[in-house]
């Protein structure tokens, strides 16, 4: 399938269960994604974008209870933290399980986690049955894809294809928070 390919999302699906990497809109710029659980695809991902990977990854879900596999327990209060930004384009970044592996959280003590409140992710995301990988369809230092053809443009035939929609409102990639810290690394 080329890039320039429209998914469905059970398309989509298929190609994330094959292996594959895909493209898909999100709140503010399409996001390249795969199964966070199948290390080739996300190396695959990572030289793709000329990522290293030690800078970790973003995985995006439709809802919380996706990502119990990926942390260690938290308190009520950091829940009610993070809770009340989510659904939305805030990522946290949680102290991970000794079991995530270095290719998906990088050099860090921690995993970055966000469920997403946009429809086509939310979507893909129920239909996988789990979480995805999620980071900025562009190869590191260009700007980030704000439409299929600028995903094609980067990135060609070296996709399953791109699943059709459209980008949310929001103008930037998502907010970054510390769980523990409550600092903000990276603001919207």
């Amino acid at each position: 399938m080329a890039g320039a390919d429209l998914l469905t999302i059970s398309g989509a699906v298929r190609c994330l269960r094959d292996g594959e990497l895909i493209a898909y809109p999100t709140e503010s710029v399409f996001g390249l994604g795969c199964d966070p659980s199948n290390e080739t695809a996300t190396r695959k991902l990572l030289a793709l974008k000329k990522r290293p990977a030690e800078a970790g990854l973003i995985l995006i879900a439709d809802h919380f209870d996706r990502f119990t596999s990926y942390i260690e327990p938290v308190s009520s209060t950091q829940k009610e933290r993070f809770m009340a930004t989510w659904p939305g384009p805030v990522t946290w970044l949680f102290p991970r399980k000794a079991s995530v592996p270095g290719w998906l959280a990088g050099k860090h003590e921690t995993v970055a986690l966000r469920v997403t409140d946009h429809p086509v992710c939310r979507e893909l995301c129920d239909a996988f049955g789990g979480a995805i990988v999620s980071t900025s369809a562009n190869p590191a230092g260009q700007e980030p894809a704000r439409c299929p053809e600028d995903v094609e443009r980067y990135f060609g035939h070296a996709l399953c294809g791109t699943v059709a929609g459209v980008l949310g409102q929001e103008k930037r990639p998502s907010e970054i928070r510390d769980l523990v810290s409550g600092q903000i690394l990276r603001e919207k």
